[in-house]
């Protein structure tokens, strides 16, 4: 299927980040334009970026995304090489890994962690939007999309992490309500969540190698596998595509093994190694 995705201009940030880089690669298969945006990683990124095959046609921007103005700048700097933007992904987050009551988390961590995923979400949007309202819709009615990385702990929460948990849970109000606004800029414009639960990627194998991790976290799943980060990738690309999902708006897709928040599976019926044996190499 030609999802239609050829040329146009996607601007993606955290794409430094293993769902990130994995979405870059996907999009770019397509024949996108790519915006990849970084800040931690910098450098990382735009090594990574130059020893692309399709990197004549992708470029590499640097912003805060707690800063309203450093993104502002970022899009601008990407119409004015390409023109516009006609898909945002905002992907960029942050999970710190102490297991921590809300009791016990300190100002400082809650703070980051809601001005990078749920702040941070919100200006990464805005600026898009302000684009979008600045270059107007595309001729051919191909409408703009906008995309929020959420996660699993927005929905049945996660002890440990209320602030990650919250800041997740907040995208999902953002894209509710704008769905609705984004058309009055251009009539065919979508926005939809897509919701990863465990997802390999390299921040996540420094906790799924403890013993007992793995069994644990997939016995809520019926399907007894981790998802790897090209699972959320085309996940995005299709939610992207004025082809797959011309009339998908206000969704969330959630891409975790049919999990429901309760236990499926006898913690004994679960063999880890199985389930990391499940993943293709390209996890």
């Amino acid at each position: 299927m030609d999802l239609r995705l050829d040329n146009k201009v996607v601007f993606l940030t955290g794409a430094s980040g293993g769902i990130g880089r994995a979405a870059a690669e996907a999009f770019a298969a397509e024949g996108a334009r790519l915006v990849l945006h970084g800040q931690r990683q910098w450098d990382e990124l735009s090594s990574w970026l130059d020893e692309q095959s399709w990197r004549e046609r992708a470029m590499a921007v640097k912003a805060d995304i707690t800063d309203p103005a450093q993104l502002e700048a970022a899009f601008a700097q990407a119409t004015d090489a390409f023109g516009r933007v006609d898909v945002c992904v905002a992907n960029a987050g942050i999970w710190p890994p102490g297991d921590l009551t809300l009791a016990e988390l300190d100002e400082e961590r809650i703070r980051a962690v809601v001005e990078v995923n749920l702040l941070g979400s919100v200006w990464t949007a805005r600026a898009f939007l302000k684009q979008l309202a600045a270059v107007g819709p595309r001729d051919d009615g191909d409408g703009a999309c906008l995309l929020f990385t959420g996660s699993t702990a927005g929905r049945f929460g996660e002890k440990g992490h209320s602030d990650y948990a919250a800041s997740k849970a907040g995208l999902v109000g953002l894209m509710l309500t704008l769905k609705n606004e984004i058309v009055s800029l251009d009539p065919y414009g979508r926005v939809n969540v897509v919701e990863p639960g465990w997802t390999v990627t390299d921040m996540t194998k420094r906790n799924i190698s403890d013993p007992g991790v793995v069994q644990r976290v997939v016995r809520t799943m019926p399907v007894r596998q981790l998802a790897r980060a090209i699972d959320i990738a085309r996940s995005l690309v299709m939610l992207s595509s004025p082809v797959s999902a011309r009339h998908v708006s206000g969704q969330v897709l959630t891409v975790a093994g049919g999990m429901e928040g309760r236990v499926l599976w006898e913690e004994a019926q679960v063999d880890g190694g199985d389930v990391l044996a499940r993943l293709a190499p390209d996890a």
